[in-house]
């Protein structure tokens, strides 16, 4: 083979490496470092540096006030993190928030109750993805933040596990 033909082969290989594309995921400066949820007006918020990056209109939990018991419906209020992901839940997938924390623990059995826990921002369950457009317009779930399994993807893919997240009222 002629020296001219192999450098044409390899500059057509160093051409064409550019338009493949990656499969891993983008840099880390994509990646939400914060998310905030403020229940009184059913958003969550994710930060990137104090730059805020997207917003979100959730549906919250069924009863109003902060979760001080294991099955109140209720959204819990307070300092957590993102701490695993669930492909297998009732709901098309599901981020999972560190409820309990310590002080959650500490007033629950001050009255005798569990703090409960499986507290997660989830998709839709199944066989209702088609209500995604209008699940927030009241609050339905146990105790969790739902979003539709759309915006479900994209938190998948914007938040990693540890990132904290700060539930207000």
């Amino acid at each position: 083979m002629r020296i001219s033909s192999i450098f044409t082969i390899l500059l057509a290989l160093a051409l064409a490496l550019p338009v493949v594309v990656r499969s891993e995921p983008g840099p880390a400066s994509l990646y939400a470092d914060r998310l905030v949820v403020i229940k009184s007006q059913k958003r969550l918020f994710l930060y990137r540096e104090g730059t805020l990056l997207k917003t979100y209109k959730v549906a919250l939990g069924k009863k109003m006030g902060p979760k001080t018991r294991q099955g109140d419906c209720r959204t819990p209020e307070g300092s957590y993190r993102i701490d695993g992901r669930r492909r297998d839940s009732r709901f098309y997938k599901a981020l999972h928030i560190s409820y309990p924390n310590a002080d959650d623990e500490r007033n629950a059995h001050s009255t005798g109750c569990l703090p409960g826990g499986n507290i997660e921002i989830h998709g839709l369950p199944k066989g209702y993805e088609d209500l995604a457009a209008i699940h927030t317009r009241h609050n339905w779930t146990s105790g969790c933040i739902a979003v539709s399994n759309q915006e479900i993807d994209e938190l998948w893919q914007l938040v990693p596990d540890g990132t904290p997240i700060e539930i207000r009222p």
